[in-house]
């Protein structure tokens, strides 16, 4: 049986390894727009692009048993294992939607989140609109990006650019482009959606790896699989001895290292 292709085709081969290699990642990153939405007991969350409930785990935790929390993902494998995951928690509902189109009724949510998703959706200002339109009277929409990044996963992602399509969706390079660029732009997207209050948050998060073999085990990890598959598998190795070479370089006594890159959390609210 063929692959599944495209984005969903990526996610889906990633699944059973995603936020799961023991690098503190989506679970910082989510964390911190959770903080920002100041979810109450009792709310209506939604979780866009969900994965593996990196930020759909403490949605519903602050919401607690007497409120909602719903996550989607347009994986298969990850809305079933996440389902799986988080079954400990009866306030949750997993489904299979797409972010660029959600379904749900308007106006049913208190808080909306999507972290680290919407770079990867064509129409990025037509998806703002959608979410916002999901929003209660006064509800949150809180959305994660990447800012800058550290110089040195520039030149890790340099190793693959010669195997790359020019249209390739990868998180950190797709999303430091348009209104991915600033916080003014990424701002601009929330007010032409209709939204008050928009501000920007900023964090670093740092991602800290045992070695550099961790850090290619990373790379297969999440949509950066998307770059190895594009490698010519006779060409497998010698780009992963060019990362271990030059992430080697950055090593302290131990073997380990970490790479810091700055978040960006734009939130908004719906006016009534």
């Amino acid at each position: 049986m063929a692959k599944p292709g495209g984005v969903v085709g990526v996610f889906d081969r990633v699944a059973d390894t995603y936020d799961t290699v023991d690098v503190p990642w989506f679970g910082p990153i989510a964390a911190g727009l959770v903080d920002e939405l100041r979810v109450q007991p009792g709310e209506r969350v939604l979780d866009i692009g969900c994965g593996r409930g990196a930020a759909l785990r403490p949605l519903a935790l602050a919401t607690g048993p007497r409120g909602r929390a719903v996550g989607f993902d347009l994986s298969p494998r990850m809305v079933e294992l996440t389902a799986r995951d988080l079954a400990d928690l009866p306030q949750v509902t997993v489904e299979l939607g797409d972010a660029s189109a959600p379904q749900q009724p308007a106006g049913t949510f208190d808080a909306v989140a999507s972290s680290l998703v919407l770079f990867f959706l064509p129409e990025p200002g037509a998806a703002v609109r959608a979410w916002s339109a999901l929003l209660a009277p006064r509800g949150r929409l809180g959305v994660a990006t990447f800012g800058e990044q550290d110089e040195r996963w520039r030149s890790v992602d340099e190793l693959f650019t010669p195997h790359l399509p020019p249209a390739l969706a990868d998180a950190r390079t797709t999303g430091t482009r348009g209104p991915f660029a600033s916080d003014e732009g990424m701002e601009r997207l929330l007010v032409d959606a209709g939204l008050d209050d928009v501000r920007t948050v900023r964090r670093t998060v740092e991602a800290v790896f045992r070695s550099a073999e961790h850090l290619v085990t990373f790379t297969w990890s999440h949509g950066q699989r998307a770059m190895w598959e594009h490698v010519p598998p006779d060409q497998h190795e010698e780009v992963r001895q060019a990362i271990l070479t030059r992430a080697g370089s950055w090593a302290d006594a131990t073997g380990g290292f970490a790479l810091s890159q700055v978040v960006r959390y734009s939130l908004g609210v719906r006016g009534g």
